[in-house]
């Protein structure tokens, strides 16, 4: 999964997705902070491949993002919406391939601008950034090369408190950040700085009005965050393996920024910190009991802005919520199953 699969749709209900061997599922809260119901198929009858981006544009609408095999050897991107958590989503569209045809090249990733338009990114046949967005009267325009070389698994992209998307991707030794500063500009000129990240570990949240933060573990096993225009800190030590899971939320009134991982001791740990001031300092409290290997963690804000997470076993289709409790501190109730 790449990007918060826990996303709380433009009708306030929250909803989870997430992809079988050959389709990606969704359910959703019947009403608002309620009941949920039973998993659905999304996007139609089409088969596609384990993996699955999603993003998530100013109107609420969710944009998905997988591969589908199109020939023996060969696969091609494929784009879905899905405008409320109770109503069907668009049928897949084609989005084609970077080189025309090929095998999957990366997981993607997907953004979506001010206007709606989602923005497809891979790693092309080349080793560098690829990028296919919806055009403005319909359908999709061209392939981008945003150039970059030797990216190290897929991208991650985000888009930006005041509309521009930025796209982020790991190379050997190196991290490298794409910005478009508003809707239908071009993307600028990659930067880049040294860093060693490991593989699958990025995830990139907007963290600011100015500015979007790439989180990752880096070779030591820290959990590192970097601004592009800055160097990367180490804020402590990861938790886990996996990608971190992040909110930007107010706790005690604070603007904080939330993270959550999978432990190596296979509970969710949680820190939270002030947003972008990462001198401040963070520690993991761990919560709920031990999960299975394969289980993931996301964080959304639900219908009243509290803090959700969500913790899902593809394995085992077990699904449990916590949420910020309203008394001082980073207090979360107990897990329940749904």
């Amino acid at each position: 999964m790449i990007g918060e699969w826990l996303i709380r749709g433009r009708d306030g209900r929250l909803s989870i997705y997430h992809v079988s061997s050959e389709a990606v599922l969704c359910r959703a809260e019947l009403v608002p902070g309620g009941s949920w119901g039973a998993p659905r198929t999304v996007g139609g009858d089409q088969k596609v491949h384990p993996v699955l981006a999603l993003g998530q544009g100013a109107d609420g609408y969710v944009h998905m993002v997988s591969w589908r095999p199109t020939k023996p050897g060969r696969s091609g991107l494929v784009h879905s919406v899905h405008f409320r958590p109770l109503l069907a989503a668009l049928d897949w569209v084609d989005v084609g391939h970077p080189a025309g045809e090929g095998e999957s090249t990366s997981t993607p990733a997907v953004a979506v601008d001010a206007h709606g338009r989602a923005h497809v990114f891979v790693r092309g046949d080349g080793g560098g950034l690829s990028m296919r967005a919806q055009s403005q009267k319909g359908g999709w325009g061209p392939w981008h090369d945003l150039k970059g070389s030797a990216l190290q698994g897929g991208p991650v992209a985000t888009t930006g408190a005041k509309g521009g998307m930025h796209a982020y991707a790991a190379g050997p030794g190196v991290l490298m950040h794409w910005r478009q500063p508003g809707s239908g500009v071009v993307f600028g000129a990659m930067e880049s700085v040294n860093a060693e990240a490991r593989p699958g570990t990025l995830r990139a949240l907007a963290t600011s009005d100015e500015n979007t933060s790439l989180y990752f573990t880096d070779a030591s096993g820290d959990l590192c965050v970097w601004r592009p225009g800055s160097e990367p800190v180490a804020l402590l030590p990861a938790a886990g393996p996996g990608p971190v899971s992040a909110v930007r939320c107010r706790i005690d009134g604070h603007d904080c920024t939330l993270l959550a991982q999978r432990s190596s001791a296979g509970r969710i740990a949680f820190a939270a910190y002030p947003s972008e001031q990462e001198a401040a300092g963070a520690w993991w409290t761990e919560s709920g009991p031990p999960l299975p290997a394969d289980a993931e963690v996301s964080l959304a804000l639900d219908a009243e802005d509290r803090v959700v997470a969500a913790t899902l076993s593809p394995s085992t289709g077990r699904l449990l919520l916590s949420r910020l409790k309203d008394e001082p501190g980073l207090a979360l109730t107990a897990w329940q199953e749904h």
